[in-house]
């Protein structure tokens, strides 16, 4: 595995991240920071699907329960928004879990609500 996965993909990604950021700065609920995303990512050509239901196995037995990821870009990284003041450990475990869940190699965590955009990148080691 290339240890740089999808590395064009996550630029691009990452641009709309600073793109919505720029132009909203924090303060807004996620749902907004959701929305402007949405739209950078039409601009930008960014294949995605919002909400995207992430099925969990147990073994090789498929649960009831499920993830809803916020975006699944490329059908191959997934994107989890946040509108805090602060990203707690919760928050990245709750990302590994939709990695750990699925066969998706690799997930950001964005966080829009602090004075300066946080993001984190995170790779799928199961």
């Amino acid at each position: 595995m290339d240890e740089f996965i999808y590395k064009e993909e996550g630029y691009k990604i990452i641009g709309c991240f600073y793109a919505v950021f720029n132009t909203l700065g924090p303060g807004f609920l996620e749902s907004v920071y959701q929305e402007a995303l949405s739209k950078e990512f039409d601009k930008n050509k960014i294949p995605y699907v919002r909400e995207q239901k992430l099925e969990i196995f147990y073994n090789e037995d498929k649960l009831k329960k499920h993830f809803k990821a916020d975006f699944i870009c490329f059908n191959t990284i997934i994107v989890e928004t946040k509108a805090q003041k602060f990203i707690i450990k919760t928050d990245i475990d709750q990302v590994i879990n939709y990695l750990s869940a699925t066969k998706i190699e690799l997930a950001y965590l964005v966080n829009f609500g602090t004075p300066e955009l946080f993001y984190k990148r995170l790779i799928n080691n199961r």
